[in-house]
């Protein structure tokens, strides 16, 4: 008589499931270059808080969740849209003695638990869908981490997610107050990084390197910024929009303008790209004041004319096409508020310097408005002779570009 071995019991279905799902999330990250990430890791960085504006479904909360994994920071995620007021200022516990102990606000679980661990993100997701009470009680929490009278500790960042009124379930606008608590950044999916991602492989979320022998000149360098902008433009220390939407974004206030000091400070610190620094301080003080402050920024940042005239062939001219044509300007504008021979002969070889360096348009304006400050007794310098061609076929494209524009209009 023989005997059957029995046979093997066949894996449950929802445990293959279960194996498949595994593989499904089994993803790798790779460093990437990113923009708006690099900005949100920034904000975290200089400790302050951080509100991602865009559409349902592009990404705002994994990224949040891949922020806190790379950071290895433990992920708390509150939904501000289904809490009361109290959840967030603290709710009352009467003691033994109220008249004589008082009345104390216990906090919420998760508060506690961010204390003990001492660190952590704390997400605060759909905050355009919290009532305005709610939108008031988090006032405290955002600006002093303060929930009920427990204090959150220093290792703990507070980033929030929106999304705008129009594509939110019941949304509010955010309240002027709150609004301009946070550094607001537009949160926009690129086509690129999503393919990459369902792929198996997202950009990797990494704290900016800052660089020790630059933070004082990096806080310099953004104490010198925005003090120079608001000093000759005092109107936009405090400008409250007009619109109860633009209420609810980025706008300067002494607040806000403290943030962007910070951020242009660990900016310059970590060599951000001006990108990145465009997206913090955009939103943090917004856009008007923000390009402001940027364009103030270029101008600190150009070489000083007086250095480029003591030593043309020394001089190193930016590299970016605007600032290197605002540069010219500057040096043919020193040369007519203190004029000499020796002065326009140096002006003259920078141009030529720029002509053998960049492209030869940027020299065209700065050329013609050198050779007007001629002197009668000055001798034309060999370098103009470099520089004529130049300027005649720039005049001739021009001229060709008027007659094209006036037969168009004639017609």
């Amino acid at each position: 008589m023989t005997s059957c071995a029995p046979a093997s019991t066949p894996p449950a279905q929802l445990d293959v499931a279960a194996d498949l799902l595994a593989l499904l999330r089994d993803t790798r990250t790779e460093p990437r270059p990113d923009t708006q990430l690099e900005a949100l890791t920034l904000a975290v960085a200089a400790d302050l808080p951080v509100l991602l504006w865009g559409e349902p479904g592009i990404g705002k909360t994994a990224a949040l969740t891949q922020l806190a994994e790379e950071l290895d920071l433990p992920l708390t995620t509150v939904i501000a849209s289904v809490h009361e007021p109290s959840d967030f200022s603290g709710l009352p516990v009467v003691g033994d003695d109220p008249a004589e102990q008082g009345v104390p606000l216990a906090p919420p679980d998760w508060a506690v638990r961010l204390v003990r661990a001492g660190r952590g993100l704390l997400f605060l997701d759909e905050l355009s869908t919290a009532t305005p009470a709610v939108q008031a009680a988090l006032l405290r929490l955002v600006l002093e981490r303060r929930i009920g009278s427990l204090q959150l500790p220093p290792g703990v960042r507070i980033v929030a997610a929106a999304n705008p009124r129009a594509s939110a379930a019941d949304g509010w606008e955010l309240s002027p107050p709150l609004a301009n608590r946070f550094v607001h950044l537009l949160w926009a999916h690129d086509h690129e990084v999503v393919v990459r991602g369902l792929g198996g492989t997202w950009p990797r979320a990494t704290l900016p390197k800052l660089d020790a022998a630059l933070l004082p000149q990096a806080v310099d360098r953004a104490r010198r910024a925005v003090c120079g902008l608001l000093g000759t433009r005092p109107a936009l220390v405090h400008r409250l929009p007009s619109t109860e939407t633009r209420r609810g974004g980025a706008w300067p206030s002494p607040r806000s303008w403290d943030m962007a000091l910070s951020l242009i400070a660990f900016a310059t610190a970590a060599g951000s790209s001006r990108d990145v620094l465009s997206l913090l301080v955009r939103g943090t003080v917004g856009d008007g004041p923000g390009l402001e402050l940027l364009a103030w920024l270029d101008r600190m940042d150009l070489p000083d004319p007086e250095v480029l005239l003591a030593d043309p062939g020394a001089a190193e001219l930016p590299e970016r096409g605007d600032r290197r044509q605002a540069t010219l300007e500057g040096v043919v504008e020193a040369v007519r508020a203190r004029p000499g021979k020796e002065r326009w002969d140096a002006a003259w070889a920078l141009l030529v310097r720029a002509l053998e360096t960049g492209a030869p348009d940027l020299v065209v304006v700065p050329a013609t408005t050198l050779a007007s400050l001629r002197q009668e007794d000055w001798d034309v310098p060999e370098a103009i002779e470099r520089l004529a061609g130049v300027v005649s076929v720039s005049r001739r494209a021009d001229r060709s570009v008027a007659r094209v524009t006036a037969v168009g209009a004639g017609r």
